[in-house]
């Protein structure tokens, strides 16, 4: 990425449509306060299920936020990234019709794309049969929809990527999406994720024995797994000459990125592979290990991804680790969305100073190693310069962004 032209990128819209609210102030206000927003499911029958709690977005009104993107066309993860790019758009205090003048797209990550669609469809085969299957829904079925709902809510005519590497997806759109701005192929674009809880995706991590009971506890001595989730979460990027020249409030500075897949194993991290990337992501960024303040975790609250995440950590800290939490305590693992939401609660612990809490937790677990500071229970008051966000996927995809403070 060397030759690119050294056009600043910076953040200057978040959204966030999740179960802990709609926008990014109440979201990020709800993560600074440590509420959850785990409850039990609604939206599927659980029943014969062990595990009946996600972290569903239960307000979700898409009448009231979106203007061209209609429920009855559009499956539910794609009206979710709709939404959030739009409430990105109005956060930026950009007119829509300038940005649909310009040079703007969207890229957005998921796990299962229209999960909820396949759901249904799935419902109607089993019943039915093939000619049983409503046409109207096989048209929402392509993951593509979640980046084309964007572009066709907000007018754009730039870029309409998905990309599927799973739980990594909307750190690997970010770091699209920077690349796209700052070799100035796009003016701004919108980057982040969208998934659904449906009963395939909560019946599947089921099966693998991932599943916590009713609380994700990233980093605790009991963990026992993961809490399925949705949401869909999005930030515009523009360039930092053009911020200033229309004197937007700035979130952050994209410093820089980096991916690697080890295709080593289907499910089970590779630290060598991580720590590889976040050397990779410094160098990228032009920083040292001793700038990071604060990581944003991938910490799934399973056993294996917490010690491996850790391990790889300490691989490139060495002793003095960074504070280190995870967000998916309170809201979930929100699958493609997750590392979105990740840099959305970094953009804004760098804006107004603090570093987001690891809820659920009554003791570090000691075989982590020493130094582990995963702030547990109660947000931080800080000043964070530089924070390093991740995003790690099965089959070994790996995505770290890195976020800095604008002077």
């Amino acid at each position: 990425m060397s030759d690119l032209p050294d056009r600043r990128v910076v953040v200057t819209g978040l959204g966030a449509v999740s179960s802990l609210g709609i926008g990014a102030d109440d979201f990020t206000a709800a993560i600074r306060e440590g509420k959850s927003g785990i409850s039990p499911i609604n939206s599927f029958d659980t029943t014969g299920f062990p595990h009946v709690h996600a972290g569903e977005v239960r307000d979700f009104d898409p009448a009231a936020l979106l203007d061209h993107v209609r429920p009855e066309q559009w499956g539910r993860s794609s009206q979710l990234a709709a939404a959030a790019a739009r409430l990105a758009v109005a956060d930026a205090d950009l007119e829509v019709a300038e940005l649909s003048r310009s040079a703007a797209g969207s890229i957005m990550g998921t796990t299962s794309g229209e999960s909820a669609v396949v759901q249904s469809l799935t419902e109607q085969w089993t019943r039915q049969g093939f000619k049983g299957l409503d046409a109207q829904l096989v048209g929402q079925l392509p993951a593509s929809q979640i980046a084309n709902a964007v572009n066709y809510e907000l007018g754009l005519t730039g870029d309409a990527q998905t990309i599927p590497t799973a739980c990594s997806a909307s750190n690997y759109a970010l770091g699209y999406a920077y690349d796209l701005v700052r070799s100035g192929e796009a003016d701004f674009m919108l980057a982040g994720g969208a998934d659904s809880v449906n009963r395939y995706t909560h019946a599947g991590f089921y099966r693998l024995g991932a599943l916590a009971e009713s609380v994700c506890s990233p980093f605790d001595i009991n963990r026992t797994g993961i809490i399925t989730a949705e949401g869909g979460v999005a930030l515009l990027l523009e360039t930092f000459d053009h911020a200033m020249r229309r004197g937007a409030r700035i979130y952050a500075e994209v410093l820089g990125y980096a991916v690697n897949c080890d295709a080593k194993h289907m499910v089970h991290p590779d630290p060598l592979s991580i720590s590889a990337c976040i050397r990779a992501a410094h160098e990228s960024a032009g920083i040292t290990p001793d700038d990071v303040d604060y990581i944003c975790a991938h910490g799934t609250g399973t056993p294996t991804n917490d010690a491996t995440e850790v391990a790889a950590v300490r691989e490139v800290f060495g002793t003095m680790l960074p504070p280190i939490s995870s967000i998916k305590s309170m809201i979930g693992h929100t699958m493609g969305a997750a590392s979105g939401f990740g840099a959305l609660v970094c953009c804004k612990a760098l804006a107004e100073g603090f570093l987001p809490p690891t809820t659920n937790v009554q003791q570090t677990d000691p075989a982590l190693g020493p130094g582990v500071d995963c702030v547990p229970n109660v947000a931080r008051p800080a000043r964070p310069q530089v924070v390093e966000n991740h995003g790690f996927a099965f089959g070994g995809n790996n995505a770290i962004t890195i976020l800095g403070r604008v002077a």
